[in-house]
């Protein structure tokens, strides 16, 4: 497994306290730090503010060839919902073309719905299949919430990345078979959430009133990990890095410092042990819990 740098903090302010996002310089030097200590692969999306701004200045200083970074960005949420199947190619690739012009780059190596149940719309995902024809990507797929939509594309002779949610909180990807099917089929699959936008870090009188009930479960963690005298920034990261299935773990930052940190705990290793408890501790959790999109702010 390898590291993927998101990008969402780099064009909005992101997270449960909608941490302010990064001004340009600071943005550009993490993305080049992070492809310079072996994070070869960078996470965006048109939703996300003004990130595919902010990889296009990136790459625009050429200091890492092309073709050593894997760029995946996601076509804007809910833009094909009022167009005609008729039209769906040409209104992506419209989209995507204008997006490349942004990234300053000639192709991506994933592009992503950002709309979820378009995971069921065989149509949608044919059209952008075609993208991967005219060579303005090397992958196409979706970036889901839910097992469903997984199995969904996995059927799909359509879809080759996609991009979940898992976490040392959020299991379900697991429980369901996901990732067992995964092993089985050469479909890309890259997490995200690890950190869950930030509510595996803070302390237990530190949760908004909107997750409160995500109190006992942070108390929980924080007694395991001190136990264990481990951070749980560490615990988050290698629980998932353990999982053979996921090619990349899709992670965010809100500095430089914490760039270099999670680099060098995500190459520390933890006892299988205590992993395995992790797995059994915190298995089925409410999903408006673990799940941000869920999430009443």
């Amino acid at each position: 497994m390898e590291l993927c740098l998101g990008t969402a903090l780099f064009g909005m302010n992101y997270g449960i306290f909608l941490q302010k996002k990064h001004d340009l310089e600071d943005a550009v030097r993490c993305l080049d730090y992070a492809a310079q200590n072996g994070v070869n692969a960078i996470d965006t999306a048109k939703a996300y503010g003004t990130a595919e701004e902010v990889v296009g200045e990136f790459l625009k200083k050429k200091s890492t060839p092309r073709d050593r970074l894997f760029i995946s960005t996601k076509f804007k949420p809910n833009l094909l919902d009022d167009v005609k199947p008729a039209d769906y190619e040409r209104v992506i690739e419209q989209e995507l073309t204008s997006q490349l012009k942004t990234l300053n780059t000639d192709y991506v190596d994933a592009y992503l719905f950002h709309s979820s149940r378009y995971a069921f719309d065989e149509d949608k995902l044919s059209a952008i299949h075609k993208m991967v024809e005219k060579g303005y990507t090397r992958k196409v797929g979706v970036s889901i919430y839910e097992p469903e939509e997984a199995f969904a594309c996995l059927k799909s002779p359509f879809v080759d990345f996609m991009q979940a949610p898992y976490s040392i909180f959020d299991h379900r990807m697991k429980l369901s078979g996901v990732l067992k099917a995964i092993e089985n089929n050469s479909c890309d699959f890259h997490t995200r959430s690890a950190f869950i936008q930030g509510l595996i870090m803070m302390d237990e009188d530190q949760a908004p009133d909107f997750l409160s009930e995500a109190k006992p479960i942070i108390k929980r963690i924080t007694k395991l990990c001190d136990d264990a005298g481990i951070s749980r920034v560490q615990l988050a990261l290698q629980y998932v890095k353990r999982e053979k299935a996921i090619s990349h773990l899709v992670f965010g930052v809100d500095s430089l410092e914490q760039l270099k940190d999670n680099i060098r705990l995500f190459e520390e290793e933890l006892p299988v042990e205590l992993l395995d408890q992790v797995g059994t501790e915190f298995d089925n959790l409410k999903a408006d819990i673990v799940m941000p999109s869920l999430w009443k702010r």
